[in-house]
């Protein structure tokens, strides 16, 4: 499913250049929010008291995606992209992003902008106060109201129903957990992108 690698030295693995934080974003033609992102993400990441990597998975674009990721990572060795030879859609894209993180939190956000990456710390001082994973919420959606926002706002309440667990958004995909929560939790290209609710 990994077509190349792009970055930091993979092989670095569990030496002392472990990063305490990594944030991983699947992305499929995301050519112009690229920079952008990247902008944002340093500018709030590089004021953090702790080394960060970051990990682009390029879920198989079909337009400028990759080449400007490797102009990213060119310039920033704490920059590594994952890409997947063909589109196999964000669940299996944020797997191979979690695969290849190796942070002692781990924060997942989208490259569409609709995460702010300023919001980051506010999900970092969640789990340090003791909590494992902290969910993200999108409370100004872009999306289309019939065709993304209602059925997020049912499976939402499906959710707290089955689960007992009131989240607002458990489709956003800005969540922040510890390294240990994501481990081992390997999805099926067909299920659906949310990490399980955790009580």
């Amino acid at each position: 499913m990994v077509d190349m690698k792009e970055g930091r030295n993979i092989e670095e693995g569990e030496g002392s250049h472990r990063p305490a934080l990594s944030v991983v974003v699947p992305l499929f033609n995301e050519e112009e929010n690229l920079e952008p992102l990247y902008g944002a993400l340093r500018s709030v990441l590089d004021l953090l008291s702790r080394n960060w990597e970051a990990i682009f998975v390029d879920d198989g674009s079909t337009d400028g995606s990759f080449r400007r990721l490797r102009g990213i990572c060119d310039g920033d060795n704490r920059c590594l992209t994952v890409r997947l030879r063909r589109n196999f859609g964000q669940t299996a894209a944020l797997s191979a992003g979690l695969a290849a993180a190796r942070g002692d939190v781990v924060v997942t956000l989208d490259a569409d902008l609709q995460n702010d990456p300023a919001d980051i710390p506010i999900l970092l001082d969640k789990l340090d106060e003791g909590f494992d994973l902290v969910n993200g919420w999108r409370s100004r959606r872009k999306d289309p109201l019939f065709s993304r926002r209602l059925p997020s706002l049912a499976a939402n309440r499906l959710i707290a129903w089955m689960t007992g667990l009131q989240i607002h958004d458990s489709g956003c995909a800005m969540k922040a957990m510890r390294g240990e929560v994501q481990c081992g939790q390997p999805q099926p290209p067909s299920s659906s992108r949310a990490v399980p609710p955790v009580g």
